[in-house]
């Protein structure tokens, strides 16, 4: 059955107008395309990829609204304290609820791929299992790829004869799709090199991708990132590979800088920024000037190096609000990282789009080409500019030619008039 969509303004793409769908793949972007079985108006509305969430903790949503934890301190560390005694509490069945939800909350938003930082310093994996099982209940409305995240750490966690290193393996071999890992929060910087270290290994051996919590913390002297970036470039993965956060390299002195950011230019590793996320749990031992948070996104930027945002929370113990869409993160991001120059709005939201894609090795099947899966949002906005500048509403979303919603424009029920 062939679709034509018609009066839209589409993203990257100067002239067309129309896109041709036949079997749930893109046939053609053009004008004038042509009889279709069905004709869909998109009212001259800016047609975008769908949005790539690079970062969210699935199995944490919603936790910061219960009654047994809460973080008064507002720190890294004091959630990661929190969370180890509340999952233990947790069932299965309550972690798929949340998840489930999670992924409701961010697809409702114009969401169809999430990378879901899922932590499995647990004996029994059951975040693992409850991530796994809906990934794939729900693999026909969105795609989610698993990180088996020891939140833990590798090495510094052990409980029932098992290491987080052991339950990293095991969970891979579940089939989660991503090594993850967090050496900031091994209990010293040789053995949070040795779990990058082993990090590497484990995406060699098992084949998988690579998403690292790097450097989450202000200390001006963190070096994981350069240790991460050179045991890829060793083991010729970088591109497959990702640091998340990095905060600490925008703290670090600007000569060493200068020398990283010839080597991230070689190896092309990817970076994701949480910019809300970051920013509230940042700086907080620090008086003023205050750090907020943000790793070197401009200059990522401005040195070709690929760079995504993400939403990282919804509701838990590191960050109290959030609600998966990623219009707000891209607002803030661009605000914290001066990305607002006249030639940055035409390509700003490539952070929550192509750079995610990018990071989630997923290029074969994203983005506007012939013979792709006809995946895309419809936002309330004529061109890039206003879309941003009004943080635009999606008003559609649809996955193989087929809408997953469709909703109408907000309108005054009584006009304003002035």
């Amino acid at each position: 059955m062939k679709k034509k969509f018609i009066n839209g303004k589409i993203y990257g793409y100067k002239d067309a107008t129309e896109i041709l769908v036949e079997n749930g793949k893109f046939v053609k972007f053009g004008k004038d395309l042509g009889d279709a079985d069905e004709v869909i108006d998109l009212e001259g509305n800016l047609v975008i990829p769908p949005y790539v969430d690079a970062h969210l903790h699935l199995d944490y949503y919603m936790i910061g609204k219960t009654d047994e934890v809460k973080n008064e301190s507002g720190t890294l560390f004091e959630a990661i304290d929190l969370w180890n005694d509340f999952k233990k509490g947790s069932t299965k069945e309550e972690i798929k609820k949340r998840i489930r939800q999670a992924v409701e909350d961010c697809v409702s938003y114009g969401t169809q791929y999430i990378r879901a930082q899922t932590d499995c310093t647990d004996p029994n994996l059951m975040g693992i299992k409850a991530a796994l099982e809906v990934r794939d209940e729900l693999k026909d409305k969105v795609t989610i790829q698993v990180v088996a995240f020891p939140q833990n750490g590798m090495y510094s966690y052990k409980e029932e004869g098992k290491t987080g290193r052991d339950l990293v393996e095991e969970a891979l071999e579940l089939g989660c799709e991503v090594v993850g890992g967090i050496p900031h929060n091994e209990w010293s910087r040789e053995i949070g090199e040795k779990s990058i270290k082993e990090i590497v290994d484990l995406a060699v051996k098992h084949n998988k991708l690579i998403d690292v919590h790097c450097d989450e913390t202000d200390d001006v002297m963190a070096r994981f990132l350069e240790v991460l970036n050179a045991e890829a470039m060793i083991k010729g993965i970088s591109e497959k590979t990702t640091a998340s956060h990095t905060c600490s390299f925008r703290s670090s002195d600007d000569s060493y800088a200068f020398r990283m950011m010839g080597l991230l230019r070689k190896s092309k590793l990817n970076f994701v920024s949480l910019p809300t996320e970051n920013a509230f749990l940042q700086g907080r031992q620090d008086t003023y000037p205050k750090r907020r948070g943000l790793t070197r996104v401009r200059e990522f930027v401005d040195n070709d190096i690929n760079v995504c945002f993400g939403q990282d929370s919804i509701v838990d113990l590191w960050y109290p609000a959030g609600n998966g869409n990623l219009m707000n993160i891209l607002d803030n991001g661009i605000h914290l990282a001066q990305l607002m120059e006249e030639k940055d709005f035409g390509k700003n939201l490539d952070l929550i789009t192509y750079n995610g894609a990018k990071a989630l090795c997923i290029q074969d099947e994203y983005g506007f080409d012939e013979g792709k899966p006809a995946n895309f949002i419809v936002l309330d906005a004529s061109n890039e500019f206003e879309a941003i500048r009004n943080r635009a509403e999606c008003l559609s979303s649809v996955r193989n030619g087929e809408f997953l919603f469709k909703k109408a424009k907000r309108e005054f029920e009584v006009p304003l008039n002035l």
